[in-house]
């Protein structure tokens, strides 16, 4: 399966690059001309994007879209919702358009019902509206919402649903294999999963 993978370059999308390809994927990592892609695995193609101006044809060829990109908390607000709003949503309709079997959002605890204030309310909102959009669009989706994240590597051990700590974390290698598995699965279609690590 090509599977386009937007934020292919950070701490989680590289992480989910290398599990899509030990999977037997073909993992198509969606970089900037200046991205350092120094880290992603040899099997992974590369194709030429920015999520602030995307072309139309940036998902052709493509079964499948995960949005791993995020601006964080610590980027201006202009800069997130150019990304995490905006990009998101136009990848999203991009991928609708050309047909892709499913589209994997990942979110963050909280976006669900964004806090009006703290450091992290303009990014929960952003993500909020592209999830929304995610819902509307008429994809095949699934949406992760983990806590605070930490770059630890796979444990195997976590918890999906309700009852999972909002001020508990969750480890990028433990994200990056729920990610893979939501582009696999039946059972991620339509999903939206809150996800900690837990033990």
């Amino acid at each position: 399966m090509n599977i386009l993978i937007a934020g292919a370059t950070g701490n989680t999308g590289t992480r989910l690059t290398r599990e899509l390809c030990e999977r037997g994927h073909t993992p198509v990592a969606l970089v900037r001309e200046s991205s350092d892609t120094s880290a992603l695995p040899e099997g992974a193609q590369q194709r030429i994007g920015d999520l602030t101006d995307l072309a139309d044809d940036v998902t052709d060829g493509c079964h499948a879209v995960v949005f791993a990109a995020g601006s964080g908390g610590d980027t201006s607000a202009e800069m997130t919702d150019k990304v995490d709003r905006d990009g998101a949503k136009r990848l999203i309709d991009i991928a609708a358009k050309s047909g892709v079997d499913r589209f994997v959002m990942l979110s963050s605890v909280g976006a669900d019902n964004p806090e009006p204030e703290g450091k992290l309310a303009h990014y929960l909102k952003a993500k909020h509206e592209a999830d929304e959009h995610l819902k509307q669009s008429g994809l095949d989706y699934a949406i992760l919402r983990p806590v605070s994240l930490t770059d630890e590597g796979p444990t195997g051990s976590v918890r999906l649903g309700d009852d999972v700590d909002p001020k508990g974390e969750a480890a990028r290698g433990d994200v990056a294999v729920l990610l893979a598995d939501a582009v696999e699965q039946d059972s991620w279609s339509g999903a939206i999963r809150l996800m900690e690590t837990v033990g």
